[in-house]
């Protein structure tokens, strides 16, 4: 809004061709999240009380768990409102991938949504059944697949991290591959929003991390430098992922251990969506793999213990699945994990990086 607002009085006022760089739009996409995050923040924790939304905690999980039974949660609204917002203020509304992104983020906000108030407001503990989610989640990412698909100038090649020449062009299979990565990333993030910061710590350096990679998928110059594929548009998705980034900070400082307040399943599901469409987006599918890679681990740890606990009657690989609970049965304090896996999270960001010039 302020782009296409203040953009065109350059002619009167010069300052006001700053509006037109998208790393200004980004820091300060970034600033205001965080400080809407900031502001709402005790007023979304009061009201969130006052209507009595609290967390419910399984029985069978970490007896240290059972403390945190009625702490609010449905926090993730704070999150979509702030990054939202910021990004309506500060991206370039005419570009067509941030209201793909925004699509997506209502669209697996609403799932989300939907499953807390039938847990949390009808005391329905399941919620909304696995395969309710799992059509709904598979629906939107298919309209985001077939719009990647079919918008001008979208490449449906497949980049191959540390291969220049190995770009397979992947044609219709592109689509149920971009849906797998969709619903993938939205419930790997899901399953990892088990401790306080687990989830928005990680996903929060995720997100700084593919700014970087849409900002330079976003330039000519710079894309053909590092022989990596350059879609026109991209570089836009660097304000909407900045307000995402504000608005993950903003919501830590309530969320960060002791928690004040839970982001649920309305918040995690639209996180997750948001970066696998950005991942399809900027064309660095494969490195979601390590740009997420503890969402990965945490996705795998479930499966397997699943599988394994299905396949021997009963015996376990973990102590308890997800894998951070294992580490808390195995005796490390909560924060101890907490911090462990954000330092991870970091790691393969970095590893992820250097990945570009790796070719």
């Amino acid at each position: 809004m302020l782009f296409h607002l203040l953009y065109p009085l350059k002619s009167i006022f010069g300052g006001f061709n700053v509006f037109r760089y998208i790393t200004f739009r980004s820091i300060f996409a970034i600033l205001t999240a965080l400080m809407i995050s900031l502001i709402i923040g005790p007023w979304c924790i009061k009201k969130l009380k006052q209507l009595q939304i609290g967390q419910y905690i399984r029985e069978d999980g970490p007896q240290s768990h059972l403390s945190k039974a009625g702490t609010p949660t449905m926090g993730g609204l704070m999150i979509l409102f702030a990054m939202l917002s910021a990004t309506l203020l500060w991206a370039d509304l005419s570009n067509s991938y941030v209201w793909m992104m925004i699509f997506v983020t209502l669209g697996f906000g609403f799932i989300g949504f939907l499953d807390d108030y039938l847990k949390v407001v009808k005391k329905q503990n399941r919620g909304l059944s696995g395969r309710a989610k799992l059509l709904w989640q598979t629906g939107i990412a298919s309209i985001m697949a077939f719009w990647f698909y079919f918008y001008p100038g979208f490449d449906t090649t497949l980049t191959i991290p540390f291969f220049k020449e190995m770009q397979p062009d992947l044609s219709w299979g592109f689509i149920p591959l971009a849906v797998f990565i969709i619903v993938g990333a939205a419930n790997a993030v899901n399953l990892t929003d088990g401790l306080d910061g687990l989830a928005i710590g990680p996903m929060t350096i995720a997100a700084a991390f593919y700014l970087i990679f849409a900002y330079l998928a976003g330039n000519a110059r710079i894309a053909a430098y590092l022989q990596i594929p350059f879609v026109r548009g991209a570089g836009e998705l660097s304000v909407f992922l900045g307000a995402l980034v504000g608005a993950g900070i903003g919501f830590l400082w309530f969320n960060a251990y002791p928690a004040q307040v839970f982001m649920g399943d309305v918040g995690a599901l639209a996180l997750g969506g948001v970066l696998g469409s950005v991942a399809i987006a900027t064309k660095q599918e494969i490195l979601l793999i390590l740009v997420g890679g503890l969402f990965v681990v945490e996705a795998l740890s479930v499966i397997m213990q699943v599988s394994f606990f299905k396949m021997t009657n009963g015996r376990r690989i973990f102590r308890m699945a997800p894998i951070h609970h294992h580490f808390e049965l195995k005796g490390w304090p909560e924060p101890k994990v907490i911090v462990r896996f954000w330092i991870i999270a970091i790691v393969l960001g970095l590893l992820s990086l250097s990945a570009l010039k790796l070719r």
